[in-house]
């Protein structure tokens, strides 16, 4: 098992935008961030600690301008936090490792799926490809999008 875990140095690595939404509990503009209509199949990780998040088969388009997900990929990766900031009463999630903002969960997703929606900055992931995931170190996940292709 890869360690996962936020260092001075991935911090350093981030875009200016990265650190404001990650490090800063910020939030990027809807329709306006790199992965928000992405339909590639692939992994998105937390782009500090390269902990996996997501997969493209959990995402779906759920109209806000950002990317939705039904489900982390695994529980223990996304802690979920009580956000109590501009005037409203939310759910944060972070990442467990990285201790990235994420973005926050709402009870509005999918109801054949959970009813939840991850509602998450791109500035807080990297994607890799379904290509890519066995040189990116994350070819364990590689069957699960043979499944689905079932």
């Amino acid at each position: 098992m890869p360690a996962y875990e936020k260092t001075p140095e991935a911090v350093a690595r981030l875009t200016a935008e990265q650190r404001r939404v990650t490090q800063e509990s910020g939030t990027e503009r809807p329709f306006y961030n790199e992965f928000w209509d992405s339909k590639e199949a692939g992994l998105y990780v937390d782009v500090v600690s390269g902990e996996p998040l997501f997969t493209s088969m959990d995402k779906f388009d759920s109209g806000c301008g950002w990317p939705s997900f039904t489900k982390p990929l695994e529980d223990e990766h996304v802690v979920e936090l009580r956000d109590m900031s501009h005037g409203m009463i939310r759910t944060e999630v972070r990442s467990k490792h990285g201790d990235s903002h994420l973005g926050h969960v709402f009870p509005d997703g999918p109801r054949e799926t959970g009813g939840l929606r991850y509602c998450i900055n791109s500035a807080s992931l990297r994607f890799i490809p379904v290509s890519r995931l066995e040189e990116e170190g994350y070819g364990q996940f590689r069957n699960l999008f043979e499944v689905a292709k079932k």
